[in-house]
């Protein structure tokens, strides 16, 4: 019988700081009909990921990579190479993009394939949209560069979720200037400088705020994506010449109370999209804040639905590489490996120790 092992790192669904290493042995010749080995070759790693362990009960993030005991899979982004199929379609050797459990392989079921990729339809797979459920195949995806493969394990998803947002906000805004909590964080930077650039498109005259705390102050103003940043002591300062949305990725209750203090009611819109601040005491109430929650994979799965899904993915890919012509001096490339290296990498983000300027390249071996 021909094996592998697959090393995972579980994490306690309500206790997301208490992590383990479990070997599980998978056998090639038992994969199912249409079943699809896949092997982690890297991932990316930032906030992000951590807004999935933190909202795993509320939004169903732990559905998607089953463990036991109360432990759950994180998961993340990044590139596998199919080593087994039982899929006419999906042969040996394909390198993958999409949503992987911090894991050096794993078994999914192939469906809904196409030439630009193929889906994971496991009935073991609780996913919360199919938007999550797609892998594409890097030899004819427009956004792949295998010169960049840092940049799109580590920014691609999370931009994907800045280009929905921006496409939000065109259609919904008034007018008001933007907020934007965790000003630092990989998906608002993009989102900011989508929003900074459409501006002249748009004739639009609002203003891109970045809130950030003081250490973060200096890499956000270096990365030109948003017209001001403050920290988060500074709130007071802001105009109240303007209406204001927030788009909050932070899920901080006591600083959204802080910017109702300050600016009273011209704070129009709340808009609840990460919750990169974890640790927070007080979580934003979503209805006495009259706030949405955004779900990019609804907007995404809107989007294609119109565009269709060539159509999106052009759209999303010509996005993509302005964007990181634009930023990529204000990163670094930073390797993990090993499942010891991965966790340390999982403790200090959690703990909001990591440098948020790493571009994190995370492999198993």
């Amino acid at each position: 019988m021909t094996t592998v092992t697959s090393t995972q790192i579980w994490v306690k669904k309500d206790k997301i700081d208490d992590t383990q290493v479990v070997d599980k042995t998978l056998s090639i010749d038992d994969l199912a009909q249409d079943e699809v080995l896949l092997e982690t070759d890297s991932f990316g790693f930032s906030a992000n990921n951590i807004t999935y362990a933190a909202l795993g009960f509320s939004m169903g993030y732990w559905g998607f990579f089953p463990a036991d005991g109360g432990y759950g899979i994180v998961p993340v982004w990044g590139f596998a190479t199919v080593v087994a199929s039982n899929h006419a379609d999906v042969k040996a050797g394909e390198k993958v993009f999409g949503y992987l459990p911090m894991a050096s392989h794993w078994v999914i079921k192939a469906g809904k394939v196409a030439p630009h990729g193929f889906s994971d339809i496991h009935e073991n797979r609780k996913s919360i949209s199919p938007v999550y459920d797609q892998y594409l195949r890097c030899a004819v995806d427009p956004g792949y560069d295998a010169s960049r493969e840092a940049w799109q394990l580590n920014f691609r998803p999370l931009y994907m979720t800045s280009f929905v947002l921006d496409d939000f906000v065109d259609e919904f805004s008034h007018g008001e200037s933007l907020l934007l909590s965790s000003a630092s964080s990989k998906t608002a930077l993009g989102t900011a400088q989508l929003l900074k650039d459409q501006k002249s498109h748009r004739h639009a005259n609002y203003q891109v705020i970045g809130l950030t705390s003081a250490s973060n102050i200096d890499m956000v103003k270096a990365s030109g994506c948003y017209d001001h940043v403050l920290s988060y002591d500074d709130v007071e300062t802001l105009s109240k010449d303007h209406q204001y949305w927030l788009l909050d990725f932070a899920a901080n209750g006591a600083l959204i109370t802080s910017l109702g203090d300050a600016l009273g009611d011209k704070l129009s819109k709340v808009t609840l999209i990460g919750a990169t601040d974890w640790k927070a005491e007080q979580k934003p109430n979503k209805k006495a804040l009259d706030a949405e929650i955004f779900f990019a994979p609804a907007r995404v799965k809107q989007r294609q639905q119109e565009w269709g899904h060539d159509g999106f993915l052009a759209k999303y890919a010509k996005a993509w590489q302005g964007f990181t012509g634009k930023v990529q001096d204000t990163f670094f490339e930073q390797e993990h490996t090993g499942s010891q290296q991965i966790i340390a990498l999982y403790l200090d983000t959690l703990n909001g120790t990591a440098d948020t300027k790493a571009l994190n390249v995370v492999r198993f071996d």
